[in-house]
């Protein structure tokens, strides 16, 4: 069965105190919280939230496609795996980094090895590392990892079953559209999935482009039982915003 939680730094310092928040989500009937401080740990418990995934290592534009980056980047996430374990996060977020020049044949062959070196300690920790596709259009302008295929093609050269793609539909929708069609095809690469309306990234309403009660049901058909978490910056009430996605993601998939 499919889970729903939402991020933090999205949702957060928005009128709201952290423990209005989380209060307020558990009580509409969220199950996580996503990229939650780690000071704020205690208070995701506290209310019976799990922490669906958290950052595997920093920086978005210096990312696994350099060699020059990757002792830093393996030290990140070995360590964030040992946090990971402790809390019971199944998934660690990782970025590519920028194209800065390099070819994207090039850039998915240094992506994967630099994966490879994480792998072994995830496997063991029995999380996924999952690498996050992003827009280059709108908001992380010259990002490697920023379509489906590209993505594919790193992890299939990876072959580990923990290491999988984040599946961020606003972003693909910015870059590829079909995201149906995508989802069918490739689900058995996608571990995880973010949405939010577009343009803006803001609620998932008819004020934007996506339809997403299909989208939905398209995740759900693929026996996906992982979470779906709400990446969407609400444009008002942030109570409001949370109910009316969960909502949504609920009615879809009744």
């Amino acid at each position: 069965m499919i889970k729903q939680s939402f991020t933090y730094w999205s949702f957060g310092n928005r009128g709201l105190t952290n423990d209005e928040l989380l209060k307020t989500s558990a009580e509409i009937g969220y199950s996580a919280i996503e990229l939650l401080d780690e000071e704020h740990f205690p208070l995701a418990k506290k209310y019976g939230l799990a922490l669906s995934a958290h950052r595997g290592h920093d920086s978005i534009p210096k990312g696994l496609n350099r060699h020059e980056h990757h002792d830093r980047i393996v030290k990140e996430l070995e360590a964030n795996i040992k946090t990971a374990e402790a809390w019971k996060i199944p998934n660690l977020i990782c970025f590519s980094g920028n194209r800065e020049g390099l070819s994207d044949d090039e850039g998915a062959e240094i992506t994967a090895e630099g994966l490879r070196k994480a792998v072994p300690l995830a496997e063991v920790s029995g999380m996924t590392l999952v690498l996050e596709l992003l827009n280059s259009k709108v908001d992380h302008s010259d990002y490697q990892c920023d379509h489906t295929p590209w993505g594919v093609k790193v992890v299939e050269m990876v072959a580990s079953p923990n290491v999988k793609l984040l599946y961020d539909i606003y972003h693909m929708q910015i870059m590829e559209g079909d995201l149906i069609h995508t989802i069918q095809n490739y689900h058995q690469h996608f571990g995880h999935y973010h949405t939010a309306g577009n343009p803006g990234r803001h609620e998932l309403n008819d004020a934007q482009e996506i339809y997403y009660p299909p989208i939905f049901k398209a995740i759900r058909d693929t026996g996906y039982t992982g979470y779906i978490t709400h990446e969407l910056v609400p444009t008002g009430d942030v109570k409001a915003a949370l109910k009316e996605a969960f909502d949504m993601c609920v009615k879809s998939l009744s």
